[in-house]
């Protein structure tokens, strides 16, 4: 089912000001984070956000996802305060695999176009 009006306004509305509120941190791996995509769940109570993860290999995403966890409260307050809504989603951090996995798929592709060239 297509999601509305109001709610994709929410998405983008959540993306900008996540990547605004990330140069706000003292944190200088969080700082370089940039938002791929907001996904809100069950009207506006829960967002996942999909982070860029290909300046960073596992053991960086692995730490910014624990850092990211300590700060999603000041996140979701600055949230608030810059929107002056009156609850704001509960955020899920994640790293974008939807590249890589069709970078995958464009490779295999590729690959059994080229045997069944080859095959012919």
């Amino acid at each position: 089912m297509s999601k509305n009006i109001k709610l994709k306004r929410v998405e983008s509305i959540l993306k900008e000001i996540l990547d605004e509120a990330f140069v706000t941190l003292n944190d200088s791996l969080l700082r370089s984070l940039v938002v791929i995509e907001v996904d809100c769940k069950r009207g506006k109570y829960d967002a996942d956000v999909y982070l860029d993860k290909s300046f960073l290999d596992e053991e960086e995403q692995r730490l910014a996802l624990k850092r990211l966890k300590k700060v999603r409260g000041y996140l979701e307050n600055y949230t608030l305060q810059n929107e002056g809504w009156f609850r704001c989603p509960k955020f899920h951090f994640k790293f974008y695999d939807k590249l890589e996995k069709q970078r995958k798929y464009d490779e295999l592709f590729s690959k059994i176009e080229s045997e069944l060239k080859n095959g012919s």
